[in-house]
């Protein structure tokens, strides 16, 4: 039996009032979703057919509709409420939103079944992780729609090698050597796959031409002892659940030198209270290492869980603060608005990883063996932690020797 729109709106009540929303969201949010389900019963369109351009068509209507009342246009972020709205509505109905897309035409379908079969051989046959799949997918996606659309449903069958160049091309125009890099390695993996599934005839990937890059040619930023004290003592003076929460995360990233998922991906039972020890998993290598819970961390993340985390059944430990309640997807932004709140400017990159920069250096000047740093960071060989030598600047000047015949050029 179809549910009355009434029924429609109790239950999304009901939703989000479970997802520990707002009472004055919950009602803001509900308000939108019933104009909007008024609006698809004027042009009797079933809600459950309802379309991404149909919602945008109707965001559209409702600017236009708050100019006439109040003679001008909303503020940039005043479309956000009724946005989220109507799609806490849509993922009520439809189970998902966005929808998955639905082929239109032979090229469509013809893409979406060489991502379909490529994620499984990315995920079956390479074992790869998901973040690293997810990439590749977006290449994939982007090169077969870019090809697909100019030469039609048998294009991925007459790829050249002139094509491949055509979209390096088009591809380097915004990137820098780095980043055309990654795309071009991306590429040749999509290029393999076309070539063992039998979609063209010919392996081009080797004709793929990359920038050349020299190992460890650029120096990442690092963050000295005293930064690092200023940004923890700038996010310690936040007593709000977000700045309880960030100083915890800046204290893990500080003291371990973890990867931005590592810390994300902590759970409440990955600290061991009575034994004062920590278990990491190492997003890149899957394997595990239990470290010593070091005061200032482990006091940091007891004052979040005690007043900061919001009630959930979540297991992961950082959470946002606003629901819905759920992990954190990412700490670029986190990291780069306590630095600068606390004015520290790094030179170059301003993301998580600078911690990790910081720690490598400050064991390596305290003579701590290259494996064990690489141990600590979770690195699977020497050669991946031989990267921060080239940081530690200072120490190598004060070993450098002199240049034989300095004195005659003097």
């Amino acid at each position: 039996m179809t549910k009355t729109d009434r029924e429609v709106i109790t239950e999304l009540e009901a939703v989000l009032t479970s997802q520990e929303y707002n009472p004055v969201v919950v009602r803001n949010y509900c308000a939108y979703a019933r104009g909007f389900l008024d609006h698809l019963a004027q042009q009797n369109i079933p809600i459950a057919d309802v379309t991404e351009a149909q919602v945008e068509q109707h965001l559209c209507d409702a600017v236009a509709l708050f100019q006439r009342r109040h003679g001008r246009l909303p503020g940039p972020r005043w479309h956000q409420i009724p946005c989220a709205g109507i799609h806490a509505l849509l993922r009520l109905v439809q189970g998902r939103w966005p929808p998955t897309p639905k082929a239109s035409c032979a090229a469509d379908a013809l893409r979406f079944a060489i991502c379909d079969e490529y994620e499984a051989w990315l995920l079956d046959e390479r074992g790869l992780a998901r973040p690293s799949i997810d990439t590749l997918l977006w290449e994939a996606r982007h090169f077969l729609a870019w090809q697909l659309e100019r030469c039609g449903a048998e294009g991925p069958m007459d790829l050249s090698v002139e094509d491949i160049d055509r979209y390096m091309d088009l591809r380097a125009l915004k990137l820098t050597r780095s980043s055309l890099k990654s795309v071009a390695e991306r590429l040749r993996s999509l290029l393999r796959h076309l070539h063992r599934a039998g979609h063209i005839a010919t392996d081009l990937s080797p004709h793929i031409i990359a920038p050349l890059l020299y190992a460890y040619e650029g120096v990442p930023s690092i963050l000295e002892r005293g930064e690092i004290a200023a940004v923890l003592e700038s996010a310690r003076a936040d007593k709000t659940p977000a700045g309880l929460r960030d100083h915890a995360i800046l204290q893990l990233l500080a003291t371990y030198g973890l990867r931005s998922g590592e810390v994300r991906n902590l759970r409440i039972e990955d600290i061991d209270w009575r034994g004062e020890s920590i278990r990491i998993r190492h997003s890149k290598t899957g394997a595990c290492s239990f470290l010593p819970l070091m005061a200032p961390a482990g006091e940091a993340v007891l004052a979040y869980l005690r007043s900061g985390r919001p009630v959930t059944e979540a297991r992961e430990i950082f959470m946002r603060t606003r629901a819905p309640y759920r992990k954190l997807e990412k700490l670029y932004s986190l990291v780069r608005r306590r630095l600068r709140h606390a004015g520290i400017k790094p030179p170059g990159k301003c993301g998580p990883h600078i911690f990790r920069h910081a720690r490598a250096v400050e064991m390596l000047r305290a003579s701590v063996p290259q494996k064990i740093i690489g141990d600590l960071l979770g690195h699977r060989s020497t050669a991946s932690t031989a990267v921060y030598l080239k940081l530690a600047t200072e120490d190598l000047r004060a070993i450098a020797l002199d240049v034989p015949g300095a004195e005659l050029l003097t």
